[in-house]
């Protein structure tokens, strides 16, 4: 194994079992992964964030001048069935056939379409994940969820396709916007909250926030993918409603995706949406008399010291945020699954939710 490869863990899932690889600079192992199967006479192709081109690391560059890729707009947006069907004609006209490798290199929009493109083209090909934001190597990039939004709700098609690898190179974070970082440490403070609370202590710890060089992230990502395959192994396909399982990951989830579809995509990234509703979460639990006023104010301090919102921007309709809600994918015989916070490590699911505390729980962060 390449000494720049710093952490290895697996996800193990049986046959479908995969490992990923935390470090810097890994282009070599990238580049070994797809020179085997070439080496087969298999085709390799990439989908690639054209944002990541613009600015991408070297070993991005190399191995995109070794192989044919599509660059699709970055954005929330991208996720539809109009690029889609761009990437199915893109691997029509590259001759892809089933024994074709697809590389998913850029974000979560990036990593959630491409893997849904592999997830179905002739009903599925192999494809490996290289996330290039925070928010895609904590989460998305693991776990194997794939999927496009619709006018509906956010991520409402789309499959569970598992990829061979995931290549997490931390050099992809140096020239990420500030922005950017910040929303995929919503995503870590979301890991905190539901199950591991020396997470989330050790992030209130920190003298200042994390940046993208910290000498600590390695291992904070790690955590975070560990939780993740943890979780992943336990309920694969989210069907542990009794206990939470996969659910449980969704924490927060709920509201975000409610603002995003409303707000319109793109207006807030995920994280942000993520971080209100995290705090919508937290406030939404102490109405069953869950948590303390203490924590939601450590909560709201940790968000806000990477920038993160806890308010909406600007107003947004309570009926339309409700409506949006309703047409979630967590919805069950027409009853919102929410995560909850017993406290802060501990969550779990239910169903027992009165609109009238969700109402309350939308004017708090700044709904009419």
């Amino acid at each position: 194994m390449s000494e720049n490869v710093l952490k290895t863990l697996n996800v193990g899932l049986g046959e479908r079992s995969y490992p990923i690889y935390i470090g810097r600079d890994l282009g070599s192992l990238i580049n070994q992964a797809s020179s085997k199967y070439l080496g087969q006479g298999k085709k390799v192709v990439s989908i690639t964030d054209s944002g990541l081109i613009k600015k991408a690391p070297l070993f991005a560059s190399e191995f995109l001048n070794s192989v044919p890729h599509l660059n699709l707009p970055s954005g929330e947006t991208t996720k539809s069935i109009e690029h889609l069907s761009n990437i199915w004609n893109f691997l029509a006209d590259q001759g892809i056939d089933r024994s074709g490798i697809l590389f998913a290199l850029g974000g979560g929009v990036t990593g959630d379409l491409a893997g849904f493109a592999a997830a179905s083209y002739l009903r599925g090909i192999d494809f490996y994940q290289v996330p290039s934001t925070l928010l895609a190597m904590v989460d998305s990039s693991v776990g194997g969820k794939t999927g496009i939004n619709l006018k509906a709700g956010k991520n409402l098609v789309g499959a569970f396709h598992q990829p061979k690898a995931v290549f997490i190179d931390l050099d992809c974070l140096k020239s990420l916007p500030n922005r950017e970082f910040s929303a995929g440490m919503a995503e870590v403070i979301k890991y905190g909250l539901l199950g591991n609370k020396e997470l989330f202590t050790r992030l209130l710890s920190f003298s200042s926030p994390l940046h993208s060089e910290s000498e600590e992230l390695p291992g904070i990502i790690e955590s975070c993918c560990l939780d993740k395959a943890r979780i992943v192994e336990d309920d694969e396909r989210e069907t542990d409603g009794a206990q939470g399982g996969r659910a449980l990951l969704n924490l927060g989830h709920t509201f975000a995706h409610a603002i995003e579809a409303v707000s319109g995509y793109g207006k807030y990234l995920h994280g942000e949406a993520v971080s209100i509703g995290l705090v919508c979460a937290l406030r939404l639990s102490r109405r069953r008399d869950y948590c303390t006023s203490q924590d939601e104010s450590s909560l709201e301090s940790l968000l806000q010291s990477y920038q993160l919102p806890i308010q909406l921007n600007s107003s947004l309709a309570i009926s339309e945020l409700m409506n949006a809600m309703q047409s979630d994918k967590k919805v069950s015989a027409g009853k919102i699954r929410f995560v909850m916070l017993k406290k802060l490590g501990d969550s779990s699911v239910t169903s027992d939710i009165s609109d009238a505390d969700v109402v309350e729980v939308w004017k708090s962060v700044g709904a009419t």
